[in-house]
């Protein structure tokens, strides 16, 4: 995942129009392939990083970690570490993550009326 140049027309283009247009914004943060899925683990409750592998088993290790710091530099998540040996980190839905609820169900569910259309 490499990062856009803030001096690009694409970049200067990608601010504008989240700016003004708030679908955007909200797709930017939570858009992608695996920032969803990765929400819809948490509603659960907090999971370890093993955790969150298990439960999405294609996505490897490198973008798990991408999408989490990228989700928890978003305030979508919180990211805890215990001072223990060996090292555990949990992740947790914010506040602001858990209003994503309604709205992962309501995709979910155009998705089943869309795959029958398809």
């Amino acid at each position: 995942m490499s990062k856009i140049k803030e001096t690009s027309t694409n970049f200067a283009n990608k601010q504008a129009l989240a700016n003004e247009c708030l679908e955007v914004y909200s797709t930017n943060i939570i858009g992608g392939q695996w920032s969803l899925p990765i929400c819809y683990a948490l509603l659960s409750g907090k999971l370890r990083f093993g955790e969150i592998k298990k439960v999405l088993p294609n996505i490897t290790e490198r973008m798990l970690t991408l999408q989490l710091k990228k989700l928890e530099k978003n305030n979508v998540l919180t990211r805890k570490i215990y001072a223990e040996v060996p090292p555990r980190v949990e992740y947790e839905l914010t506040t602001i993550g858990y209003e994503l609820k309604p709205i992962i169900k309501e995709l979910e569910n155009w998705a089943i009326k869309h795959k029958k259309i398809v």
